[in-house]
């Protein structure tokens, strides 16, 4: 990997800052019931999220899944739009449509998000196609959890990829639980060697907590889909402090006392803050850094809340078929 500069690598540090910092004011909001239902927030996983979306060009495209709000935050999504479609409002990306779980950013080059495990994945494989197909220089990453690595949906988009050498990238965001359940016990093997019966490469980047071992792996994976060498499996290690989704009372049977504090010592805001400061930057500018982003989630929180609320009149808009209930 060629040399990062400096305005990259602090740019990573604030992409990975302010989707703390909007996750973390979108937990308390739900609590506070300033946003309907629940949200799924990627605390913990941020140096995952940007690492791999920081590895993308401007054109290309990604879809989420239900922990997603950061994706687009990484790709470089404004935080007020996002943060009023996560309250249904009108200004929001999706015009309060989309809510937490479903909302999308053709502006960024985000084609959706899914609350339906792995339904986003051919969603992706599909933009792949259709760049292929027009000749068209961009590529497509598809993030799923380690709960949709034993959907088939996965194995017959991997499959089609590599019948037709698409540019898509499939990449696995493994916090070792899907909702409760440990991934060891219902996941056989390393889910990154699956890669091999389709012929396809497949990477495992073992420290899923440092943002540039995880830009390393993508952008590798993106330039070779550029090259028309097609697709790639990456399986990223990492772990989500909050619970699966706010507000969500499962106990702490599931998850072993002391794991949850050792990833903690693992945190990649932290750990990337050192490498900064160790690199020439000072705690000051750090800390000035980190209370500009708190700044920014105040005026994203200030937006929405100025935003209206959509017009019942255009419930029925934005469809592919007319309804018999809109007029």
């Amino acid at each position: 990997m060629e040399a990062l500069s400096d305005e990259f690598k602090l740019e990573m540090q604030r992409r990975m800052l302010r989707i703390r910092a909007f996750d973390e004011r979108a937990s308390k909001m739900v609590k506070r019931g300033h946003i309907p239902g629940t949200v799924h927030t990627s605390i913990g996983q941020e140096a995952q999220v940007v690492g791999a979306t920081m590895a993308l060009g401007d054109n290309d495209y990604m879809t989420g899944n239900h922990r997603s709000h950061g994706h687009p935050i990484g790709k470089g999504s404004p935080l007020g739009p996002l943060m009023a479609e996560l309250q249904g409002k009108a200004a929001g990306v999706c015009k309060g449509k989309g809510g937490s779980l479903h909302l999308a950013d053709f502006n960024v080059g985000s084609l959706g998000e899914s609350g339906i495990v792995g339904s986003s994945i051919p969603i992706a494989m599909g933009a792949a196609l259709s760049s292929s197909v027009l000749g068209r220089d961009t590529v497509a990453l598809a993030f799923f959890g380690d709960g949709a690595a034993n959907q088939g949906v996965l194995y017959e988009s991997m499959n089609m990829s590599g019948v037709w050498n698409l540019p898509v990238i499939f990449l696995c965001e493994n916090n070792q639980y899907a909702l409760s359940t440990p991934a060891h016990t219902v996941t056989s093997g390393v889910i990154s060697e699956r890669a091999a019966g389709f012929g396809i490469p497949g990477v495992r980047v073992e420290d899923g907590q440092d943002v540039l071992a995880v830009y390393e792996a993508v952008s590798t994976a993106v330039a070779r889909a550029r090259r028309g060498e097609g697709p790639t499996l990456i399986e990223v290690v990492t772990y989500r402090y909050n619970e699966h989704s706010e507000g969500l009372r499962l106990g702490t049977d599931y998850r072993p006392a002391d794991e949850r504090e050792a990833w903690l010592q693992k945190d990649p805001l932290v750990l990337f803050r050192e490498h900064l400061i160790a690199n020439g930057h000072t705690a000051e500018e750090m800390d000035a850094l980190e209370a500009s982003i708190v700044a920014e989630v105040d005026e994203a929180v200030a937006f929405s809340e100025a935003s209206p609320w959509p017009d019942a009149s255009v419930a029925f808009d934005d469809l592919y078929t007319d309804s018999e209930y809109a007029a």
